[in-house]
């Protein structure tokens, strides 16, 4: 019987004596590896980062992912990546801040070009530092004076450089498509299957696709039979429900059945939670560990 069950029959009385006398166990992993974030249970580890770690390991979580990683101070970074090494959690994304209202792999402008090259190299030393396999790339914005064949071709030819800087480290470039609609106006890539075209080009296996379901739904859906297609170029998922981009079960995305057809396809990677909490506080908190408990193939 798994320990919240045990507690949900007990009386509130008889839950809190328990509660105050017994550490609790750690719950049992997450079949799927979900990676939250820094600040998503900050009100139940307010002890700060090491200790928001320490939490969500608690409560069967894997990895973690954090695209504020290159802002944070060295010795953080080195702390952080230390914890992790011990719980035997693993990093998932850090972000190269290749800027999302940037005119660069869409553009033929070679000093936008080497501005993202640049921050990419800045970025490797951050992910060997704490040991994150994944950078974040995102599109910038479309060209209105090219045709999209033109800038399809700019975007491969920025890859495959960028892709020599990160070879030889071990560490994946996964790039993210962004919705129009609601969040980026402008993106340059907009769907899985964009991002799909560009990296099967590239055609190196440190270039990957990043399949954000929450900006696919709002870009068109069909996230099961896109994610068949584009397989074997998508390198990580992250999720989140719409409308409102928050934990599964909020919104309008069966996260049961995709994550069971996820967990099918034999799918052993990372799956960034990038969303926030519906609900404020710890109860908020908990509400979202209890919605990954729901949707999770395991449960």
């Amino acid at each position: 019987m798994k320990r919240r069950t045990l507690l949900s029959g007990l009386t509130a009385s008889s839950a809190a004596l328990l509660g105050s006398n017994l550490k609790a166990a750690p719950e049992v992993a997450f079949t799927l590896n979900y990676a939250p974030h820094f600040g998503m249970f900050k009100h139940s580890a307010p002890g700060g980062l090491l200790e928001e770690l320490q939490f969500a390991y608690d409560h069967g979580f894997r990895a973690w992912e954090d695209n504020g990683m290159g802002t944070r101070p060295l010795e953080d970074q080195k702390a952080i990546a230390a914890k992790m090494e011990k719980l035997e959690m693993t990093m998932g994304v850090v972000s190269a801040k290749t800027g999302i209202k940037s005119l660069n792999f869409a553009s033929q402008d070679e000093e936008a070009r080497q501005l993202v090259l640049d921050q990419i190299k800045d970025t490797i030393e951050v992910a060997k530092r704490v040991n994150a396999g994944y950078m974040t790339l995102v599109p910038g914005q479309l060209d209105p004076r090219w045709p999209r064949e033109i800038q399809y071709a700019n975007c491969i030819e920025l890859l495959r450089r960028a892709v020599e800087l990160v070879e030889p480290h071990n560490i994946t470039l996964v790039m993210e498509p962004l919705n129009r609609f609601r969040n980026h106006p402008g993106s340059f890539l907009e769907t899985v299957t964009e991002g799909y075209l560009v990296c099967s080009a590239v055609d190196h296996p440190n270039c990957k696709v990043l399949y954000d379901l929450y900006h696919q739904q709002i870009a068109g859906g069909n996230l099961i039979p896109l994610f068949d297609l584009c397989r074997d170029q998508i390198g990580y998922l992250q999720v989140g429900d719409n409308p409102g981009r928050k934990e599964p079960g909020t919104g309008e995305i069966n996260y049961t059945k995709v994550f069971a057809h996820v967990h099918a396809s034999g799918f052993k990677g990372i799956v960034g939670m990038e969303h926030g909490n519906a609900n404020p506080g710890i109860e908020g908190e908990q509400a979202v560990i209890e919605s990954y408990r729901t949707v999770d193939p395991g449960s």
